[in-house]
């Protein structure tokens, strides 16, 4: 065995996981959640930046608001999920690097005056963070059911008018439903995708 996970954990976080399209009824609390977000904070960025930002879309009003802009199936998916959150980049995340890489303060300015080296950086970190998150949703025993098929600009508009902010997923969660599943799609084998140089 070259893996230091067991195969129980092994299944739960990768073989036996995939995404869901429906969900039970049972909540997704603020807890798990922050239990999730405890576990995933720990995963590497570059200068521990740290630039993913999680906003739970709860209240029936704000679904309604961010089902505006799906696409497709999407909009009745979240509408179902016990819980959907909006994934997005901190545009201003340098402002927090004092913080979070204390033993190179002057690092946000040295590196990251420029809005465009921001939107780059954090949006590469929060992308890495979300595949973090995705893999703790997974580790507290839920499902998640991650969609691109949005309107990000309009989203943007719609919940961080403030331009600080810039979203680019949406993760519905919760506990599987009837039918969650679609048939797992191939993967690629070792040898197609790994090389050695």
């Amino acid at each position: 065995m070259s893996l230091a996970l067991d195969a129980a954990a092994q299944d739960l976080l990768f073989r036996e996981a995939q995404t869901a399209n429906t969900f039970t009824d049972e909540p997704v609390t603020d807890e798990q959640v922050q239990a999730i977000y405890d576990l995933v904070k720990f995963a590497p960025t570059a200068f521990n930046q740290s630039p993913l930002r999680i906003t739970m879309v709860r209240s029936e009003y704000a679904r309604k608001r961010l089902v505006e802009h799906a696409m497709g199936a999407n909009g009745p998916k979240t509408l179902a999920a016990p819980l959907t959150v909006i994934l997005s980049v901190d545009l201003d995340f340098h402002e927090r690097l004092p913080q979070l890489f204390p033993h190179a303060p002057g690092i946000k300015d040295t590196f990251f005056s420029e809005a465009a080296v921001r939107e780059a950086a954090g949006t590469q970190n929060a992308t890495l963070q979300a595949g973090y998150f995705i893999l703790g949703i997974r580790a507290a025993g839920l499902a998640a059911g991650p969609m691109t098929g949005f309107d990000f600009t309009a989203i943007d508009k719609e919940f961080f008018g403030d331009g600080k902010q810039k979203s680019f997923l949406v993760i519905n969660i919760g506990k599987p439903g009837t039918d969650a599943f679609f048939p797992r799609s191939p993967r690629l084998a070792f040898d197609e995708a790994v090389a050695t140089v």
